[in-house]
């Protein structure tokens, strides 16, 4: 997992159970989660637009093909 063994992660998670305590993990760890959830849910949002703007391109083409 990019380069980083199961030694190194625990010396990583144990020096932030230091920094933070463990009263402050879950909130970190709720926070962390919207912020993905938010991410992902943009990343759709832009991926469907993307989508219906290529259909109404593909229609808009069709149509002045039928035309012309």
């Amino acid at each position: 997992m990019f380069g980083i063994g199961m030694p190194e992660l625990i010396v990583i998670l144990v020096i932030i159970l230091i920094i933070f305590g463990a009263g402050k993990l879950p909130e970190i760890g709720a926070g962390l989660g919207k912020g993905i959830r938010n991410f992902r849910k943009a990343s759709k949002e832009i991926q469907d637009e993307v989508e219906t703007t290529a259909k109404i391109d593909e229609s808009e083409t069709e149509a002045e093909a039928k035309k012309g």
